[in-house]
């Protein structure tokens, strides 16, 4: 458990492409929100903390607001409109260069609907013309208008002032801060379990592929603990990534995974396990993160296909060889059904993360393994192994001292991890063996 500051939401507002999300990153002095020159690049909620001048706020990142009848914006406005009412300020974005835009009257009216207090700031407004005459289309609003250019830093400082001088009072809570990160190929179905777990329609379900387009966290409680939750990008195969949303998407899902503490890996039921979903599961691997398989729509496999969880399981041990204890929950996103399954199924493998092994019961079970199996030899030599320590990480690591370090083979190492995983029932956990020289530092050998 953790302290966590609970502190004052400030929602970001405006039709697409006006530059809500370089404020964005600008105020959180990040980079979480795609910028790019499209209308339509952010189509989730992205929430993030902020901390100026000693004060801390969070700022949410949500699709522009358009009456574009097509495509994602029906969906982005239902969002953008029902997660208003949990922010505590707003920031409403016009774009200068483009001036008064009838979708900016739309914005207006969102804005005084929700009842919140809210800053109009018009952006791209060049500090050496005279801001005057860039506003003065939008004064028929009727609102005190800030001239900004996001880009160029100007009127940053004065924005954030603005909603320093009318931030609710913080409060704290404690937290449990595992991070659990939905991944899968593209219209698995990660933002309806995302949903599903969360209780609420946070993410944008659509069947058109790339609907997500960024990682977007989340805390929700489940039996009185708490977890966050990143909904992410689906990942294509970098040759099927067709525009630069997606490849800028697919460096934020890595960026999530590398993050994560448990990966929750989506696939279709229906479609079964594809060489893209192996690739996900050996970047975590490589990464050392645990990973729970998710078998999505399983009330459409089960019809489809006679006997299906024995197909799967024989369906896995041929994609996933060189995984085949990997945690798996059979699940339906759209019904509900295995998600009390698959919660029980994250206690375990959280459970199985944060184990402390006696450095006692490490070195008695290590001399009965290496009577059983002899060590390897180096040169001439055999290797001779003096104590096995576990470490701080998660998910556990452990350290061997031994004469010969490089001695070690790979082999070995997994028969090792392997005894481990059986002894203290680690199955499907990624641990790893570092092997030092007794009093020396640490080798370059490792799982």
């Amino acid at each position: 458990m953790s302290s966590v500051t609970r502190t004052g939401l400030v929602a970001l507002l405006g039709h697409p492409n006006v530059g809500k999300s370089t404020l964005f990153n600008k105020l959180t002095r990040t980079r979480k929100a795609l910028v790019k020159n499209e209308p339509g690049v952010t189509r989730d909620v992205l929430i993030e903390n902020a901390d100026w001048w000693g004060k801390n706020f969070r700022v949410a990142d949500m699709g522009g607001l358009t009456s574009d009848p097509t495509g994602f914006s029906p969906l982005i406005r239902e969002k953008v409109l029902g997660f208003l009412k949990q922010a505590d300020l707003l920031l409403v974005v016009f774009d200068g260069r483009a001036g008064l835009m009838p979708e900016d009257k739309d914005v207006i009216r969102a804005a005084i609907q929700a009842g919140k207090p809210f800053l109009c700031v018009v952006n791209k407004v060049d500090r050496h013309q005279e801001s005057d005459m860039v506003l003065t289309d939008f004064y028929e609003l009727g609102v005190d208008l800030m001239p900004a250019a996001f880009e160029k830093d100007f009127n940053i400082d004065q924005i954030v002032e603005w909603v320093l001088s009318r931030l609710p009072d913080e409060r704290t809570e404690e937290n449990d801060d595992l991070r659990l990160t939905i991944v899968g190929k593209p219209n698995a179905g990660k933002s309806s379990l995302a949903n599903r777990l969360l209780g609420e329609d946070r993410m944008l379900v659509s069947p058109t592929a790339g609907t997500t387009a960024d990682a977007v966290e989340t805390e929700f409680v489940y039996n009185d603990e708490k977890f966050v939750l990143v909904d992410t990008a689906g990942l294509r195969r970098l040759g099927k990534q067709q525009d630069g949303v997606e490849i800028l998407s697919g460096f934020k899902t890595r960026e999530a995974i590398e993050k994560s503490d448990l990966v929750l890996l989506v696939v279709d039921g229906v479609q079964g396990l594809s060489h893209q979903d192996a690739r996900i599961v050996e970047f975590c691997l490589e990464n050392h993160k645990a990973i729970i398989l998710v078998v999505n729509k399983y009330d459409i496999s089960k019809e489809e296909r006679e006997s299906f969880r024995d197909w799967f399981q024989d369906h896995l041990e041929q994609k996933f060889h060189f995984f085949t204890d990997i945690p798996l929950v059979h699940v339906s996103a759209l019904t509900g059904y295995g998600m009390g399954t698959l919660m029980n199924k994250i206690a375990d493998v959280k459970k199985k993360l944060s184990v402390k092994i006696p450095t006692s019961h490490l070195n008695k079970f290590f001399a009965e393994v290496i009577k059983q199996t002899p060590s390897p030899v180096w040169g001439t030599k055999d290797v001779k192994f003096y104590y096995l320590t576990q470490t701080q990480q998660s998910p556990p690591s452990f350290i061997a001292f031994a004469n010969h370090p490089e001695g070690v083979t790979p082999a070995y190492r997994r028969f090792l991890i392997r005894k481990i995983q059986e002894k203290w029932n680690l199955q499907g956990i990624p641990i790893r063996i570092f092997v030092l020289p007794k009093g020396g530092a640490r080798s370059d050998y490792e799982n």
